[in-house]
């Protein structure tokens, strides 16, 4: 036996000195995934085909490219000031997770001026590429039954009274107000206004609803039923009549007028009828209303609840809804809703539970504010609707992201917060090696994302097809 024993020296963890590193790093690494997405699915040429007019001299990048900046900046998420693309400009491991070249990298005034130059004929279009991402995960998904929800979105300014359109709100704080149609996770339609417009402002929610409908039976199915749900500031005569024209049925809170209060409180109590979900019990009553000017009856659900969380109501504090429909009233809606198997939806349970599930519209809301600041950078109108409209946009196209690539890893109700903690914020190194460049990220990250699984799908996405 040895007569000595080696003992390894401990090393100590603790750092001594910094230094300057000239390997590319990058701590936004999932950007790569999400560039390598975009580049799978297609997008650029159809943004060139919309936009590419834009660029007056060859000298700047193209049009598409400036989009994928402009995308992965929201994406990112890091920071809402314009003057951040100084920064990021100024570092090459962020260009090479983006696949940039780092002289095309744009400088804040480069992304002013692009967007100074977007124009009204030209910020419609975005609306346009909106309704056809649309139709692309529609074909993706294969609904037997569509569910839109319209609906007012608030983006609160208040500290920037200054800037055009920022006017006082419903909300009491002075911003912007964009109409919004939304389905499930995605905003499929949206028109940015001043803040003092009222939900229902002009035709404006009639023009979307005939025109996305248009889309819908043109492009994915003639007999698809389609239901519209909305709150009590779209309560008007004439939108029930274009909906009930165009063959799609609506569930939207009215107003409580005394007369309907009046006939309620007289109601037998055989008429009353309950509905319940999970600990909560509401009890409803059902009758055909007409108001003043309207020239026929339409179904509607007075209801309160019981409950509020564990304790019981009083009558006198039990909060009140009006529900209308046209659901169950023997339109051509109700033969496509049963085709679809979702007879439920004609019964008042099934209505109130739609109505209730009116939640989850806010909930995708909630979502884009997570995505992105409610506060808007420039002073002019027209630069500030580009800029809502490319978030838009790139909120989609996260959402799609998330749940094309990203399923595997997150949950597709987690936030953009969340995704970006687990999807995009991890740290990669970009090497050149072989005449290939080579993304290299640390193994505790490769297993706990599965990062080759991601790698494989974020490289074969469904290709979005312009309908």
């Amino acid at each position: 036996m040895p007569d000595h024993t080696r003992v390894r020296a401990k090393v100590n963890p603790q750092i001594d000195d910094i230094a300057v590193t000239r390997d590319t790093i990058t701590g936004r690494g999932g950007l790569a995934l999400f560039v390598r997405y975009l580049r799978g699915i297609k997008i650029e040429p159809h943004l060139e085909r919309l936009f590419g007019s834009l660029r007056k001299s060859r000298k700047g990048p193209p049009v598409g490219e400036i989009f994928k900046q402009l995308i992965c900046f929201f994406v990112d998420g890091t920071s809402r000031h314009v003057v951040h693309f100084d920064r990021i400009a100024q570092d090459g491991g962020y260009a090479a997770a983006i696949e940039t070249a780092p002289e095309s990298m744009i400088s804040s005034h480069a992304l002013k001026r692009f967007l100074r130059s977007l124009w009204w004929p030209r910020i419609f279009l975005f609306r346009r590429l909106l309704q056809k991402l649309f139709l692309w995960r529609l074909q993706l998904a294969r609904p037997s039954l569509i569910i839109l929800g319209l609906d007012m979105m608030i983006l609160d300014n208040d500290e920037a009274p200054g800037r055009h359109g920022v006017e006082p709100t419903y909300k009491k704080v002075k911003g912007f107000g964009a109409l919004q149609l939304s389905w499930g996770r995605f905003i499929v339609d949206s028109v940015f206004r001043g803040g003092s417009k009222h939900s229902n402002h002009e035709e404006t929610a009639a023009q979307m609803i005939r025109h996305v409908v248009r889309q819908i039976r043109k492009h994915y199915r003639a007999d698809v039923p389609i239901v519209l749900r909305f709150d009590s500031g779209f309560f008007d005569q004439d939108l029930f009549g274009l909906f009930e024209d165009l063959g799609i049925g609506y569930i939207g809170a009215g107003k409580l007028y005394d007369d309907v209060k009046h006939f309620v409180s007289a109601s037998d109590t055989p008429a009353w009828g309950s509905y319940q979900n999970g600990r909560q019990i509401w009890d409803f009553v059902e009758f055909g209303d007409r108001r003043g000017s309207w020239d026929r009856f339409r179904r509607a659900l007075y209801l309160r609840p019981r409950y509020e969380e564990r304790q019981q109501l009083l009558d006198f504090a039990r909060p009140e809804t009006l529900i209308y429909t046209n659901l169950g009233m023997g339109e051509a809606i109700d033969s496509l809703v049963e085709n679809a198997g979702r007879k439920d939806l004609l019964e008042p349970a099934g209505i109130i539970e739609t109505y209730h599930d009116r939640g989850a519209d806010e909930l995708v809301f909630r979502a884009l504010k997570d995505f992105a600041s409610e506060t808007l950078p420039f002073k002019r109108f027209n630069q500030n609707a580009a800029w809502y409209y490319t978030l838009l946009l790139s909120f989609f196209l996260f959402e799609s992201f998330k749940e094309d690539v990203g399923r595997p890893v997150v949950a597709l109700t987690a936030y953009p917060t969340t995704v970006r903690r687990v999807l995009i914020d991890f740290a990669a190194k970009i090497v050149s090696h072989a005449g290939k460049i080579v993304l290299k990220v640390t193994r505790a990250c490769w297993e706990a994302l599965r990062f080759r699984d991601l790698w494989m799908r974020s490289g074969e996405p469904p290709v979005f097809v312009w309908l």
